[in-house]
């Protein structure tokens, strides 16, 4: 379909806006990574789906799209963490002691990054990969390598400087074949979203309140897992285990304790904890 059509049903306006069935929305996606959309195109497209809004079955179109063109790279046993791209900004990450705690564990985590997206200005997950000394337990994915044509598409997003439906289908590509995942929101309304988006691709997906859009937990919060269509929700409260906002050698083993809960390692993350020694 000639890609105007896609920029009509999504950027008229709220009378003339319609939503794009599954098949329209992967088309417009390939067209988009094909770049037989100019530009100008893309960024009126991205604006305009980002205000009518985005529906889960134009979701999921488009990232059927995405998963045409990504490259595979399985890892076994792994569990994979969905880091913004747009970085963090305010707090370090605690994925390199996460790593640490989970060393003999035998969990693979998996991350993917970019250069810096719209619109935080973080740290990205690449430049702390880059930073980190060789862990044999964490493995990153570097989007110019597994989806070239979205990396490409970096220059203009910045150029827009606003967040767009890629911020949330290029958290969790699942392109090493994952048994399980994890990923931060901020609030409620987004669990039934990402559950129709993403839950379908795990055998269990979880989602929690962490740190800054991120799989990361400093402080109280709720972790809800989806598996075989049924959600369960529980608190996770770091003041439970006696551990001080500041003391990030502890929250890094509750983080790590919860990715061996939801990776089907242990009953409980209580009992998780209790297992990590540094």
């Amino acid at each position: 379909m000639d890609f105007k059509t896609y920029i009509k049903a999504v950027g008229t306006g709220p009378k003339g806006n319609r939503d794009l069935s599954y098949d329209e929305s992967k088309d417009m996606m390939t067209q988009i990574l094909n770049a037989t959309a100019t530009p100008e195109q893309i960024s009126a497209l991205l604006i305009g789906w980002r205000l009518k809004p985005e529906t889960i079955e134009e979701f999921s179109g488009a990232l059927s799209a995405l998963d045409t063109f990504s490259v595979q790279n399985e890892i076994k046993n792994s569990i994979e963490l969905g880091y913004p791209f747009d970085g963090k900004a305010k707090n370090p990450y605690l994925l390199p002691m996460i790593c640490a705690a989970l060393k003999s564990s035998e969990l693979n985590l998996v991350i993917v990054g970019d250069e810096l997206q719209p619109a935080k200005g973080g740290v990205t997950t690449k430049e702390l990969y880059n930073s980190l000394d060789k862990l044999e337990n964490l493995h990153f994915f570097d989007r110019k390598e597994y989806l070239q044509e979205l990396h490409l598409l970096t220059d203009l997003r910045n150029i827009l400087g606003l967040r767009s439906a890629f911020n949330t289908l290029e958290k969790l590509p699942n392109i090493t074949n994952s048994q399980f995942a994890i990923t931060g929101v901020h609030h409620k309304p987004y669990v039934k979203k990402y559950i129709e988006i993403f839950g379908s691709r795990y055998e269990r997906f979880a989602l929690i309140q962490g740190n800054e859009g991120t799989p990361e937990l400093f402080k109280k919060g709720t972790l809800w897992i989806q598996e075989n269509d049924t959600l369960s929700e529980e608190i996770v409260d770091p003041s439970f285990y006696d551990i001080k906002t500041d003391d990030l050698e502890g929250l890094a083993k509750l983080n790590a304790a919860i990715l061996l809960y939801v990776s089907n390692k242990a009953n409980s993350i209580g009992d998780a904890y209790e297992s990590i020694k540094f």
